[in-house]
Parts: C-alpha cells; sequence; structure tokens
C-alpha cells in the first residue's frame, strides 16, 4: 500500500506523478504553479510513462552501478535523486527548514533512536554542510557505517509516504483471491446468520453471560466465576485452543505459534514456558492441530463469530482456577463450556433474544434488502441455506425485508446440518408447511415459496441442476459454508469478514502505514548487513533487533492488544487468512459491498510477486526488501 511520489514537467506545468505498488492505479497532484487542471489532466498517461521510465532507470543504475570502493545503498535511490535536487551551492531557507524537519526521528521511544550517533552541530552563525541521504564518504569506523545505512534508510522510508496517501483503502471493497466474473453468475446462494443478518457484539455478551449462568447452575462450578463480565476485546476470531494445554494462541499459516500471542486465562505466557511447553518449538504438529472443520484431537480452532464469547469464557474460567490456586482439569473445563455455549443455541435462547429486540441486534438490515432487490431485478436466481430454525429466519427477514421476502428466494432451506448437508447424500428434504410443521410427502422437486427441512447438496444439485461457476454461495464460517462448496463442488464461494471494517480503518492510517514500512526497511537492511559480524557490528545488530521487536509489537496493538490482526501474525498470514485465502473467492466485511459494484464486473486478484519473482513493486525496491540482496556484501555468505 506504500505510495511513492517523484516531479515531473509536462507542457511547462509541474505535477506529482503518484502511483500504488503495482501500477494500477496512476494519479497525480497539481503543483502550486499549475493553472490549467485539465491539461494535466488530458496528459496524465504521458507523465506516468515518462515518470515510470526515469524512476526504473533511477532504480537500475543504483542496484547495478557504482564504485567497488564506495558504500552503496543496497538497491535504494538517494532521496535526492528520485526528486531531481541537487546538492550544488547553499540551500535556500525553505530547504533548509525542510531539511531539519526530515532529520526529527519519525519514530520517537525506540531504543535505536536513543543510542544512535547524532548529528553535528555548528556554533551560532556558523555553517554546517548537511550529509548527504546516502553515504558517500568512507566511514570512519564500523559502526558508524552501520548507523549511517539505518539513519538514511529512515530519512528515505519517511519520504516515501505522502500525507494522505494511506487513506484510498476503501472498507467496503470486494477483494478477490480468485478471478470472478458476475457476468457468469446466475444464481446467488446465502448463510443467514452473520451473512444476510449481522448482529451487534451486544449479543456475544449475552450469550458469554447465559452460558456462564449454565456452567455455575448447571455444571455445578464455583460461583467465583460469576463476578467475571464480558471483555468485549479480549479474543479475536481464527484462535487456537489448546485442550489438554489450556493455553489460547494465535498460529500462522506454517503452524507455528506467534509468540507474545498465548495466554493462559488471562494472563499472556512467557515465551520461553511456551517452548517449553512444546518441547523446544513454537511448532504445533498437524497431528495435534485442527482437523478440516478446525477440531483437532488436542487443539481446536475457533473459526466463526459466535465463539467469541466461548473464547472468552474459558479464558475467565481458567483465570478463576489459576489466581485462586484451585486445582481443576482443563480437558473437563473446555468440554463443559463448549457444551454450555452450546445450550444457548439448542434451548433457543439466543434466538429468543434476537426476536423480542430486533431493531436493537440486527444490523444493516435496509442494505441486506437493497442486496436482494437488485439482485432479482437483474434475473439472478436466490437460494437460502442456513441451520438456523424456520421460526427465526422469518422474523429476521420479515424485519430486513418486508413480510413478502419468501418472493425473492426460489429455495429456501432452514435447519440444514451444516457442514454435513454438504457431505452427506442419505437424509432427505422435508417439506414444512404454513404453520411450521413437518409433512411427510417424498419431495421430488424444490417448489418456490416452499420451506424445506434439512436435506442433502447432492439432492440439491439433482433437482435444481445449478452447479459449478455459475452458483456464486455467501458464509461467514469458511470451513462449514465454504470448504465443501469450494472443493467437491466447483462453486464460486464468497466470505462474509465483519472483521475487514475496521482492520482496513487500522490499514488506512498514516501511522500503521510509515510504522509497518520501516519496519520492512529495517528487517531488508539487517539481511542485507548481516555479513558484517565484528563485535561493534553484533551489538548494532542486537539495538536494531530490539527495534524490530518493539515495532511488531506496535503493530500487533494496532489491531488487538492480546493478538493482533487475525489476517496476520508478526510477518507470515495466519492460519485462518490461509484458509480464506484457500476456501473463498471472494471475501468482503459486509453483504452491502455488493452495492458498490457492477452486477456485471470482473474481479481480479492481484498478482504479487513469489519470494524467487523480480520484486517490481516500489515499495520493495525503495524500502530495502529485495531478494536480489546488494552482491558485494552478501558475497560473502557462504
Amino acid at each position: 500500500m506504500v505510495v511513492i511520489g517523484w516531479p515531473a514537467t509536462l507542457n511547462g506545468v509541474a505535477c506529482v506523478v503518484w502511483a500504488w505498488p503495482d501500477f494500477s492505479c496512476p494519479g497525480f497532484v497539481l503543483s502550486p504553479k499549475c493553472a490549467d487542471a485539465a491539461k494535466c489532466q488530458a496528459c496524465l498517461q504521458k507523465v506516468v510513462n515518462m515518470a515510470l521510465k526515469t524512476v526504473g532507470t533511477c532504480l537500475s543504475r543504483t542496484l547495478w552501478a557504482g564504485s567497488s570502493s564506495t558504500p552503496r545503498t543496497n538497491g535504494l535511490c538517494s532521496s535526492s535523486s528520485l526528486r531531481g535536487e541537487t546538492k550544488q551551492g547553499p540551500e535556500s531557507p525553505k530547504l533548509q527548514s525542510s531539511a531539519k524537519k526530515e532529520e526529527e526521528p519519525p519514530f520517537k521511544g525506540t531504543s535505536a533512536d536513543k543510542k544512535r550517533p547524532k548529528e553535528p552541530t555548528a556554533a551560532p552563525g556558523a555553517s554546517v554542510r548537511s550529509r548527504s541521504y546516502t553515504s558517500t564518504a568512507v566511514p570512519i569506523d564500523q559502526k558508524s557505517y552501520l548507523w549511517s545505512r539505518y539513519n538514511d534508510m529512515k530519512r528515505l522510508v519517511h519520504e516515501l509516504i505522502p500525507p494522505g496517501a494511506c487513506k484510498s483503502l476503501n472498507s467496503s471493497a470486494i477483494y478477490a483471491n480468485n478471478e470472478v466474473n458476475l457476468a457468469e453468475v446466475d444464481i446467488y446462494g446465502f448463510d443467514y446468520d452473520y451473512t444476510l443478518a449481522l448482529y451487534s457484539n451486544t449479543l456475544n455478551k449475552m450469550i458469554f453471560d447465559k452460558a456462564k449462568t449454565f456452567l455455575i447452575e448447571h455444571f455445578k462450578y464455583p460461583e467465583g466465576i460469576a463476578k467475571y463480565d464480558y471483555i468485549p476485546n479480549f479474543a479475536v476470531r481464527g484462535l487456537h485452543y489448546d485442550i489438554q494445554k489450556g493455553l489460547l494462541m494465535k498460529v500462522d499459516a506454517f503452524h507455528y505459534i506467534q509468540p507474545g500471542t498465548v495466554y493462559r486465562g488471562l494472563s499472556p505466557v512467557p515465551d520461553e514456558e511456551v517452548l517449553e511447553l512444546h518441547g523446544g518449538t513454537y511448532h504445533i504438529p498437524l497431528t495435534e492441530d485442527s482437523g478440516f472443520y478446525g477440531k483437532g484431537p488436542k487443539v481446536k480452532q475457533f473459526m466463526d463469530i459466535f465463539s467469541i464469547p466461548e473464547m472468552t469464557l474459558l479464558a475467565v474460567a481458567n483465570d478463576f482456577f489459576i489466581t485462586n490456586d484451585i486445582e481443576y482439569d482443563p480437558v473437563h473445563l473446555f468440554k463443559d463450556i463448549s457444551e454450555a455455549i452450546g445450550m444457548v443455541h439448542l434451548k433457543g435462547f439466543m434466538y429468543k433474544w434476537v426476536m423480542q429486540d430486533l431493531d436493537k441486534l440486527i444490523q444493516r438490515g435496509e442494505e441486506t434488502d437493497a442486496v436482494l432487490h437488485r439482485l432479482v431485478s437483474n434475473g439472478k436466481k436466490l437460494f437460502l441455506i442456513t441451520n438456523s430454525p424456520f421460526s427465526f429466519v422469518d422474523k429476521g427477514m420479515k424485519h430486513m425485508v418486508g413480510k413478502n421476502w419468501r418472493e425473492f428466494f426460489d429455495v429456501v432451506i432452514v435447519q440444514a446440518d451444516k457442514p454435513h448437508f454438504f457431505t452427506d447424500c442419505i437424509k432427505p428434504f422435508r417439506r414444512l408447511d404454513d404453520n411450521g410443521d413437518l409433512r411427510w410427502e417424498k419431495i421430488k422437486s424444490l417448489d418456490k415459496g416452499q420451506i424445506y427441512k434439512q436435506g442433502n447438496l447432492f439432492d440439491f444439485l439433482r433437482l435444481t441442476g445449478w452447479r459449478g461457476s455459475k452458483v456464486l454461495y455467501f458464509g461467514d464460517h469458511l470451513y462449514s459454508d465454504l470448504a465443501d462448496l469450494m472443493l467437491r463442488h466447483g462453486w464460486r464461494t464468497a466470505a462474509i469478514v465483519p472483521e475487514l471494517e475496521q482492520e482496513t480503518k487500522v490499514v488506512s492510517t498514516y501511522r500503521y502505514a510509515l510504522s509497518l514500512t520501516w519496519l520492512q526497511a529495517l528487517t531488508g537492511l539487517m539481511e542485507q548487513l548481516q555479513i558484517h559480524r565484528d563485535q561493534e557490528s553484533k551489538e548494532v545488530f542486537r539495538e536494531w533487533q530490539e527495534e524490530r521487536e518493539e515495532l511488531r509489537a506496535m503493530i500487533k496493538n494496532f489491531f488487538n492488544p492480546q493478538f493482533g490482526s487475525i489476517f496476520r501474525t508478526c510477518h507470515n498470514p495466519t492460519y485462518f487468512s490461509r484458509r480464506l485465502s484457500r476456501f473463498s473467492d471472494i471475501y468482503m466485511a459486509s453483504l452491502s459491498c455488493l452495492l458498490n459494484y457492477d452486477p456485471t464486473y470482473n474481479f481480479f486478484p492481484r498478482r504479487t510477486p513469489l519470494q524467487h519473482e523480480a520484486p517490481l513493486w516500489m515499495d520493495q525496491l525503495c524500502t530495502g526488501c529485495v531478494k536480489t540482496s546488494y552482491m558485494e556484501e552478501m558475497s560473502h555468505i557462504r
């Protein structure tokens, strides 16, 4: 998301051209001297082509040219060469003011900033020649050389992100993992909970409180657990729970635990203890990890939004026993809490709460109504497959869409028992009458206006003939809703991820973009300069590593202090994110995002470079994360 700008002049008009890292969305900002916006607009493409050629030449020369006796910059253009400035002659007052501003460290409070050498100062009235952004003088010692590279990199990173450039990320966008052409989609299918109906966070608190009551009254747990209140922002979706050890943790796509995200109860577990508990490694073996539906023999993954109150109840119950020094069995606790949460759903408490206060608990219902109207008006067929009972769905749909909501859907299936609905070929469909009572007739067709219960996907395909990529199904649970449809039946799938709305707001902030870009740059700097292994260099690298850990913690805290983003660990995708890209063609924050796109819109995934591919993105070229590392320095690595 890093944006780079450079000056250009076309027909005497000064412009600043900018582009996304893949140059898919070029734009421009007029200089104050420009008086003809239309002239710049008409010539924009010429400016972009000219600027790309200029910057490409600059980067190529810096990457591969230069004297072997002069310290280089690992494929980095100096800020002066990017901007076309010169260092000859005295600086103007404006440039001096700018230089002073740039010398201020953009990240205050890190250990490396406190210890790095300061710039020389002069007596009042005397002038001091400022050092070039890229070091060209022979360094006095190894330590000074490394810190000069650090300072140059930090200045460059600070200049790469112009103010306001990060605010262009839209939280209402739809993101593509695979190419999907909506013009080819004729049938739209939907889950109900957290797909057609989005619920407020109040519902999570109500589920937590009721399950806590069941735990005490039905399972006879200590009364002291009742003193714990629901913690809204403690857990995030996609976490893993070690059933035998009682640990809640965040796991990446490669089955490794992210350090600093392991909790026993409400307290973090030190990294050293995590290593000891897992035999000296952060790795979770496949034999222990979650199975295909997130339920492993020893570790369970909490994949749906309804699991957030369950994770919170596990945390507070464990905390009660630990803080009161009461011996207990974590396996029994896990099973009892799972059953208590299940009782809230099976006994109908959740359904009752929602139906009694639809205005408070169901959100954005008018947007669901608008989506359904738009699809039907464009000639699309719609169907609904949900695990919820008909009375609950009927009440909610009447609230959001109106009493004639069933006219929108060609097929409605309730209490489907997903994910078994997609794999079981035995359970037959049963029809419900207008009173919600089961009928006994054999189902030979799925008719519009009727309500069906149970059944299986194989009969559904046989009776409807809806197959392949002309079907697009929306759901919030990656395993129960989407996995089988994607892997076994070739349907298109769309994941509803409400957390995207908040996460994109965080990612769009300037502070986040600057912190992340500097973290990438510092990592690239450490990668390229690691061949310096003398004692002084090791001391510098220790300070850099400390700052790197501080930056990682800072970035994690932007999202959630305990577990960070649901999509990323320190640098890898999370286990959740890996499944999201595997089981969904597209994903979005809510169903309403469809309203921002034409019914014939074609979604294209971004072509991000693989590790062995040439880095063509400007943020990789300019922040030091270049896999084609500086040849002279890296040639010493064996």
